[in-house]
């Protein structure tokens, strides 16, 4: 009994021992795997360490996993989840546009085959399409399957019940799973937040995690621009991103044997250009009646500031009802314009303003224009319609920058809320813009003044009683008691010293806007 008993001693402390080596492979495996996505992405993808660690933490799960990922066309989506995965992708397939239900099915099977699957059966809708997907990821051994559809919202043609055949794969095939990746992908931003973020049938709450991706910042663009061999200055790199803004793909396009002002002239004015007719194909691509949308932005590009919906509506034509809030909403979902309010306006009264700095280029300089001279841009420099434009983009170039601000005024974990504003006149004071206002939770409030230029900024006697003025003014309708304000100066270069700059409390220069 006694020889009995030890052998089971034995054979269970050889079964803990045997654990403990299992449990200490898999952690070895897992940092492992770490370490070499570590390495892919530090050589592959510039950027995106908040989503890196995401699809990480996606892959790593102990359950199936249902991912959305959306954002402006051209922003990297396709790239980034490609570049990650890899290998690991076990399916993949993309919808195309404008593509008929017989051509979307025809491409899902052809893709199935190619995958490797045997099919022997006629595939009639979407229900037999994802049967046979689920047969297929059934037989694969791998221990984690991931599963990526691209360009989602172009599978969804009309009438072809695609949603109920999506929804049934999730709810009754891959949820009841602890190995499914699904990864969907889409342009169409309003598509992928009504019929899939915010589905309120067989899908609700069925995401499990959401990725929006985002234009690159001035930082990121840098890195991007110096990984492809372009060394320009932080100026010109401004220049470059308020023309294609931080879109991956339009920066890609840039060669490094040409100088930035002949890339512009190339990808822009030369009818060979990769961005030639890109403004028509990008609106198109994600909106079935592209002609009110373009309306709607070339209306908001007549002023760097924005519009309200009654101004749009009178502009364009569109009656201010539920085809134009549609519209809005989708253009704002898409990156291209954001909606504020002007300090002083309830959350009703909403001003509307193009942000997307490829489109403020195109209605700029493009758009019912006969320009046919290739050489353009490089004509334009030092002039005063290059001036014109650049201090009109540059203010939209710094309300896309305001964490970095934040960061150099010391104020990061400050609570705050960003306006413009428009006071009119008062007694003796003229009316004034202000062109960004930090209105911050410790009761301090930083009147920001937006200059482009070349050089160092020099506040004449007439600017300076010109700000004494817009301060005056802004103290008497909006400040309380409890408020202090700082007058805060945002440009290129820096404020010039002389006998006026004392009004300024602080500055941030374009530099400061490059921090990561």
């Amino acid at each position: 009994m006694a020889d009995y008993m030890g052998i089971i001693s034995h054979k269970s402390f050889f079964l803990i021992l045997l654990a403990d080596y299992v449990g200490i492979f898999s952690q070895m495996c897992y940092i492992c795997r770490k370490i070499y996505t570590a390495v892919i992405m530090k050589e592959n993808i510039i950027g995106r360490a908040r989503e890196i660690k995401m699809m990480d933490d996606i892959y790593c799960s102990s359950k199936s996993e249902f991912v959305a990922v959306y954002g402006r066309r051209r922003v990297g989506k396709t790239f980034l989840i490609k570049e990650f995965f890899d290998d690991k992708i076990c399916f993949s397939v993309s919808g195309v546009i404008h593509g008929k239900t017989d051509e979307q099915l025809r491409i899902f099977v052809n893709r199935l085959r190619r995958f490797g699957m045997t099919i022997d059966r006629p595939v009639k809708d979407w229900i037999d399409a994802f049967d046979i997907l689920m047969d297929y990821l059934s037989s694969l051994n791998e221990e984690r399957k991931v599963v990526f559809f691209d360009e989602l919202p172009w599978l969804d043609t009309p009438r072809s019940n695609f949603i109920s055949a999506l929804e049934n794969f999730w709810n009754t095939y891959a949820s009841d799973r602890h190995d499914i990746v699904l990864i969907v992908c889409g342009s169409a931003t309003s598509w992928m937040t009504d019929k899939l973020i915010n589905n309120h049938g067989g899908l609700h709450n069925r995401i499990t995690r959401r990725i929006l991706l985002e234009p690159f910042n001035l930082h990121e663009t840098e890195v991007l621009l110096s990984a492809n061999g372009l060394n320009l200055s932080k100026y010109e790199i401004a220049e470059c991103y308020m023309v294609f803004g931080g879109i991956p793909f339009y920066l890609s396009l840039l060669r490094k044997e040409l100088n930035l002002s002949q890339n512009i002239d190339f990808l822009l004015f030369d009818p060979r250009g990769d961005l030639y007719a890109e403004f028509d194909n990008l609106y198109a691509s994600l909106f079935s009646n592209s002609t009110d949308y373009t309306k709607v932005v070339e209306a908001l590009s007549k002023n760097s500031s924005g519009f309200t919906r009654n101004d749009i509506s009178a502009m364009t034509g569109i009656k201010t009802g539920g085809t134009l809030s549609q519209i809005l909403k989708n253009l704002e979902s898409c990156g291209f314009i954001r909606s504020y309010r002007q300090m002083g306006n309830s959350l009703r009264d909403i001003t509307y303003q193009l942000i997307d700095f490829y489109t403020l280029f195109y209605f700029r300089f493009k758009s019912g224009l006969s320009i046919r001279e290739r050489r353009y841009w490089t004509e334009i420099q030092g002039t005063g319609v290059f001036y014109s434009w650049a201090g009109f983009t540059f203010e939209v170039l710094v309300l896309q920058h305001i964490g970095q601000i934040k960061q150099k005024l010391g104020i990061s974990g400050v609570i705050s809320e960003e306006f413009s504003c428009r006071i009119p006149a008062d007694d003796n004071l003229q009316g004034t813009q202000i062109d960004l206002i930090i209105s911050r939770k410790d009761n301090t409030i930083n009147l920001c003044e937006i200059k482009f230029s070349i050089n160092d900024y020099e506040i004449s006697a007439d600017y300076e009683r010109t700000l004494r003025n817009r301060i005056d003014l802004f103290r008497r309708k909006y400040l309380t008691r409890t408020q202090s304000l700082q007058l805060t100066f945002i440009t290129t270069f820096g404020v010039k010293k002389n006998a006026h700059s004392w009004v300024v409390n602080n500055e941030v220069l374009l530099e400061d806007l490059f921090s990561s």
